[in-house]
């Protein structure tokens, strides 16, 4: 992983790692976060905070991404509506079978061509090929598997054949309400692909765990988010 650089800022890089860290992890505002720092005897303003998790977000989310291991090969995909400066626009999202967010996409449409791009996109990154590619009755994506050759293995059906991806959209509809909604579709990508980073590091299904599992876990999550973060 690449080193991250905090040169030329008047905080130590441990204050800038815990502000950008609680902005990503939990449903806070900046201005929550800076209380937040603030009860932990840190003086730093909402606008410092915003800064920091524009400039170091990104780079803390690339590599958080590296050190992730290879998703399963079950995928589900899903476009959510999303109001983006009184626009109607659509978030397209893929995440595998454990709930693992593969990655998204903010498209003004959702016909063939934005199904195309954000499929290129997906695999792509990923780097693997699918063993099954669940989506809803949407023919943008029949159309789409259809062209990239990989239509054997799409698994259109109704909205309950897709709970995994319909069930992941709710953490982004809880940012997106304490946020007033997003304001631009280059603000919403940029922070919808910082956030998924930080939520695949520390999200576990506690309610599937022994405690001892959740503690582990849990350390591994630290371990990850400090290498990740380190200068």
């Amino acid at each position: 992983m690449k080193p991250i650089s905090y040169a030329r800022h008047r905080f130590p890089a441990d204050i800038i790692r815990q502000a950008v860290w609680l902005y990503f992890r939990f449903t806070l505002s900046f201005r929550d976060a800076e209380d937040l720092m603030d009860e932990r005897g840190i003086e730093v303003s909402y606008e410092t905070i915003r800064c920091w998790t524009r400039k170091f977000g990104q780079l803390f989310a690339r590599n958080l991404r590296k050190s992730r291991s290879a998703p399963t090969g079950r995928w589900h995909l899903d476009e959510m509506v999303v109001r983006i400066g009184g626009q109607r626009m659509y978030l397209w999202r893929a995440v595998d079978d454990e709930g693992e967010v593969l990655d998204m996409l903010v498209q003004k449409r959702r016909n063939k061509r934005a199904a195309l791009r954000f499929l290129r996109k997906l695999l792509k990154r990923q780097g693997i090929h699918p063993e099954t590619i669940v989506t809803d009755g949407l023919a943008s994506y029949g159309a789409a598997t259809c062209e990239l050759g990989c239509s054997d293995r799409h698994r259109p059906g109704r909205l309950r054949d897709n709970n995994r991806a319909e069930n992941s959209h709710l953490p982004i509809r809880r940012r997106e309400r304490k946020q007033q909604r997003f304001k631009s579709q280059g603000s919403a990508q940029r922070f919808l692909a910082t956030y998924a980073a930080v939520y695949n590091t520390f999200n576990v299904q506690r309610h599937l765990i022994r405690r001892a599992t959740l503690r582990h876990l849990r350390t591994e999550a630290t371990a990850m988010w400090a290498a990740a973060t380190a200068s």
